[in-house]
């Protein structure tokens, strides 16, 4: 572990992370500590605002508000472009280095918490071409595991071949659902443990682990045997600040922000976004294979809310006025959900992680190696001075000279409430094998294209109105298939959103 000190503000959308981390890196500026950090850098740990251009869509500061805060890994990627997990975690590292070697503070801020927790914790994400480079071809000489090559040997010549000549991209389930099954009955064939994790229509996810398995010569789950042996260390000296605000407080901001995104001119961007989509498009199919300039505009930026949800208002001949209120309350619906994924993921996944790090280093130390507080940012004005700011500038003052930190726990009935240790699996197996999708034989209308329920929502899609209907049709609903069923994938929303359902160490 680094000694040098990181500091993250994570948190839901609307929050105000983006604030607070520009307030304390003035704060820094001032100087008057006894520490040697005289300002910070912002390093984003957003995943849409990595992309260039299109700053409404993606929330971003104006450059007019930052106040001359350095913005890093921010509008650094063109839209289309993916960014995965390790990539980002590469650039991460590099400019908090050269952020140390200005003696100056590294400020990680965003609601991207899958990078965020990745970054605070090595060693539990698995990235492609781990072994130096190994290529994506039968020739390749990697050694294979004893399990891979049992696989292996086991499979039929066509999934064989398949996974010899792994394509370049990944299909989508409704253009291409012929190839995103075979790509999931590969999976599923070779390591089960890893395909139970994922839906068949997540095709890029299912990819990613068949190139994973390739390239390491090792199956995933192998991997992730391996990753469960190591206890979780951080990689740098970190403070981690949860900007936190009530449910029923944050979603009317949350709808404001939509509204206030519309005036600012969000539609323009959107049509502008549609129209380099559509060019680029046209202009890919004609360029030469390997060509670097290549771009899969089904990832990206085209994953920002908003995008999706005003698709029929802008596609109709003639918009009306009550396709553009659906669209509106869709987006609201979608950033309210979203929200709420996050504080899921904080409190399932990064909180946990966090919890046994901690808990092991008071065993050793006596003291937590990566201190958590959580600031209610529920209520504005004073209260944010009084709540956010300045405990949020004193802990961080504190934490730099390396005294004494006070309880989480104290600061706020809310902190107490949230940061209670719940028993969560940390171990990378057993969140595995507890994160696991099933397939309803009752609502699947066709065999080749399964209905499959993710995660812990088995229970909630039985008691579904779509499946109560296929229940009561039987056989019968097999040839009426409930009309407002999602094809093969159900969840609490409805919507197909990966966030929920990472698999832990691959990415």
């Amino acid at each position: 572990m680094s000694v040098k000190p990181v500091v993250v503000i994570c948190g839901t959308t609307g929050v105000g992370k983006s604030k607070l981390g520009i307030e304390l890196a003035l704060s820094l500026a001032h100087g008057g500590g006894k520490h040697p950090y005289r300002g910070a850098r912002i390093i984003n740990a957003d995943s849409m605002q990595v992309y260039a251009g299109m700053d409404v869509i993606t929330n971003k500061v104006p450059v007019e508000e930052r106040s001359g805060v350095d913005h890093l890994l921010m509008d650094y990627k063109r839209p289309g472009e993916q960014l995965t997990g390790p990539e980002w975690i590469k650039d991460a590292m590099q400019v908090i280095e050269e952020t140390h070697n200005m003696n100056q503070l590294p400020i990680v801020v965003g609601g991207t918490s899958y990078w965020i927790q990745h970054l605070i914790f090595p060693e539990r994400m698995v990235s492609l071409s781990k072994q130096g480079g190994a290529s994506n071809t039968p020739g390749s000489c990697v050694p294979q595991s004893e399990g891979l090559s049992n696989a292996l040997a086991a499979l039929p010549p066509e999934l064989l071949a398949l996974f010899n000549n792994l394509p370049e991209q990944a299909p989508t389930a409704d253009s291409d659902p012929s190839t995103a099954q075979k790509l999931y009955d590969l999976l599923s064939a070779i390591d089960p443990l890893v395909a139970q994790r994922w839906h068949w229509h997540d095709a890029r996810k299912v990819l990613t682990n068949l190139r994973i398995i390739h390239e390491n010569g090792q199956l995933a789950s192998e991997i992730i045997q391996e990753q469960s042996k190591a206890s979780p260390r951080p990689r740098y000296r970190t403070l981690c600040f949860w900007l936190y605000a009530k449910p029923d407080i944050l979603k009317p901001r949350l709808d404001e922000r939509v509204d206030q995104m519309i005036e600012q001119g969000l539609l323009n961007e959107i049509r502008t976004l549609r129209t380099i989509a559509s060019t680029a498009a046209s202009v890919n199919e004609h360029q030469p294979p390997g060509d670097g300039r290549h771009m899969d505009y089904t990832l990206g930026i085209y994953q920002a809310i908003g995008y999706k949800e005003f698709h029929n208002y802008l596609s109709a001949p003639e918009p009306s006025e009550a396709t553009f209120r659906r669209a509106v309350e869709q987006m609201k619906l979608g950033t309210r959900r979203y929200a709420k994924r996050q504080v899921t993921w904080i409190r399932n996944k990064l909180l946990p992680a966090v919890n046994a790090a901690n808990a092991e280093s008071q065993t050793e130390n006596g003291v937590p190696i990566v201190p958590t507080y959580l600031l209610d940012a529920t209520e504005l004005g004073d209260a944010w001075k009084t709540n956010v700011l300045d405990t949020a500038d004193r802990i961080t003052s504190r934490f730099l000279e390396e005294e004494s930190l006070p309880d989480p726990a104290s600061l706020s009935a809310t902190a107490a409430d949230l940061l209670a240790i719940r028993e969560k699996a940390t171990d990378p197996v057993a969140v595995l094998a507890a994160n696991q999708y099933k397939v309803c034989e009752i609502c699947t209308t066709d065999p080749e294209q399964p209905f499959m329920v993710g995660g812990g929502l088995w229970d909630a899609h039985l008691r579904s109105r779509s499946h109560r209907y296929m229940t009561g049709k039987g056989k019968k609903a097999h040839h009426q298939p409930y009309p407002e069923r999602q094809r093969g994938r159900d969840g609490p929303d409805g919507a197909n959103k990966s966030e929920s359902f990472e698999a832990p160490g691959l990415s």
